[in-house]
Formats: structure tokens, C-alpha cells, sequence
């Protein structure tokens, strides 16, 4: 039991790539951290880290050690979520990060709620770039890319983004044949919460360069779903979003051949946690339905 003691402050500490913040996580202090990887530094006969005044990272033999210790936990999560799972119906706090955009996920969101009664869903709506470990979520999900080795992913489908605008706003202005149109319409723009940057269109090469008018501008996607149905311009929006208003024709797209964009939404889980119970429902319930709610 103490070697497994060991282990998890080496785990702990190497996720965390702090003995203090490890310390923390496992009601300790850093010390007692430092020396437990200390000892189990000098058992193995390697050193584990390379330590300096202001952070801690892995050696090779302590990342060849860091991947060992991951099986070695997951199987003991795994016995013990095994016996969990006899216990009944998933349960408990989910802790998810989803990106503001998350309203348009709300379909499939409200359906697992009503699928899963016993869990209690906590969600924070940020576009800002969480650490899932640190910041003690079960789960995140993103879209674009991601490059974490602390963690696990699954995809949850793929979106596009589209050029739209009302039926109306068209028949009074006129429909843009060409990327060079845009310039002599009302533009509503998308600025990132985060950096204040607005979000470029994805005109093909070669196009990206036309200077877009702006008629308004908001860092959340719901109200340019909003002023485009309501005929106030062409706004820039993801499929995923707008699928009832192409649908029931409130909205159409144009200059889809100059378009070219799809990206991926992502789930996003500590590899080094067992697949509990409620964080495996909502990952499978959320691949198989956010794009089909």
C-alpha cells in the first residue's frame, strides 16, 4: 500500500507538473510529496524528474514510468467502478466545460437529462481554454483541435460553417454571387470572448482578403441566429446550430462554393480516471445524439 502511495503522488505530481498543486489534490503537503518521489526515485534507481526552483518535469524514464502507473490505476478504478456499477443507475455531479456555443447543444443536453434523472449536470459555458485536471472537471467539450496527453478523447461528430441570411433580407437586397458582393451587404460578425478578435469567414484562398462591412457585432452565436432570421444581414454560423432554420427555410445559405470549412466537436476526460459510470453514459449519449437532436 505504500508503494501504491508512491505511485499516486508520482502521478499526481506529474499531471500537475507541481508538488504543491500535487500536494493539494491529495491533502498533503509538497514535501511530503517530494519526498515520497524521493523514495521512490531511489527504489527504482532513476530519477523521475527534472526538478528546477519553479517547475518539475518528467525525464524519459519518468514518462516510460508515468505511462506503467496509468495502467496500473486504471485497473484498480476499473475493479472498483466495477463493483460501483452493481449499485444501480449512474448518478452524481457531472462537472462539464462546454464552449458558449453550448446553447445550440441544448437539445441533446435536455434529452440526457430527461434520460438520466440521477445525474446532476453542472455546466460552464466558456470559450476560454480550461484545465480539465486542475479546475476538477469530468469532462470537456471543444471544437477544433486538441493536443493534451493527460487526456482522453472521443469525437462527437463534425460541423461546417455556412454564409446565411432571411428569404426577406435577400429579396430586398439581392442574393451575392461572389465572395466581392459581401462588401455591399449588412454583415453581422462574430467577435471571440476570449481575445476580442473577430471571426474570420471561411472564404476560400485567395478570397479571405475582401474588407467586410459590419452591422453589428456579438461574442455569443445565438443572437446572429437571431438578427438573421429577423432579416438584418448575412451572418457567418455553424450547420450544428441553424439545422431547424434551414429546415423550415427562415434561413438559406449562399456562396456555399466559395465556403470551405469543417471542424470536429470533441469530448475530453482525464486519461489517468476510470470511465465512471455517469461520465460513460453522458460520452456515449452525447457521441450518438448531439448531432441528430
Amino acid at each position: 500500500m505504500d508503494s501504491l502511495g508512491s505511485l499516486n503522488a508520482f502521478v499526481q505530481a506529474a499531471d500537475a507538473r507541481s508538488f504543491t498543486l500535487a500536494g493539494r489534490q491529495l491533502g498533503v503537503s509538497s514535501s511530503a510529496i517530494g519526498k515520497a518521489v524521493a523514495r521512490l526515485e531511489e527504489r527504482l534507481g532513476v530519477r523521475l524528474f527534472h526538478r528546477s526552483t519553479r517547475s518539475i518535469t518528467l525525464t524519459p524514464e519518468g514518462a516510460l514510468f508515468l505511462e506503467r502507473c496509468r495502467r496500473i490505476f486504471l485497473e484498480v478504478e476499473a475493479a472498483e467502478q466495477g463493483i460501483a456499477q452493481t449499485q444501480g443507475a449512474p448518478r452524481g455531479k457531472l462537472r462539464v466545460s462546454m464552449p458558449l456555443i453550448g446553447m445550440l447543444m441544448m437539445p441533446a443536453l435536455t434529452a440526457f437529462m430527461r434520460a438520466y434523472p440521477e445525474i446532476e449536470l453542472d455546466l460552464d459555458l466558456s470559450d476560454r481554454l480550461v484545465d480539465v485536471i486542475d479546475e476538477g472537471f469530468d469532462a470537456v467539450v471543444r471544437a477544433g483541435e486538441v493536443s493534451d496527453s493527460r487526456l482522453m478523447i472521443r469525437s462527437l461528430g463534425t460541423f461546417r460553417l455556412m454564409l446565411v441570411g432571411s428569404p426577406g433580407y435577400f429579396a430586398a437586397r439581392g442574393v451575392p454571387q461572389t465572395p466581392g458582393d459581401l462588401t455591399s451587404h449588412a454583415c453581422l460578425q462574430h467577435r471571440y470572448a476570449t481575445s476580442g478578435k473577430f471571426e474570420r469567414w471561411p472564404l476560400r484562398r485567395g478570397e479571405r482578403d475582401i474588407e467586410l462591412p459590419t452591422t453589428a457585432v456579438v461574442n455569443t452565436i445565438e443572437p446572429l441566429i437571431y438578427m438573421a432570421e429577423q432579416g438584418l444581414g448575412i451572418a457567418c454560423l455553424p450547420d450544428v446550430g441553424i439545422r431547424r432554420q434551414l429546415r423550415d427555410g427562415t434561413l438559406v445559405s449562399v456562396l456555399d462554393d466559395h465556403v470551405e470549412h469543417s471542424g470536429p466537436f470533441r469530448i475530453l476526460w482525464p486519461s489517468s480516471r476510470y470511465q465512471s459510470p455517469k461520465l460513460r453514459v453522458f460520452v456515449d449519449f452525447m457521441a450518438e445524439n448531439l448531432f441528430s437532436a
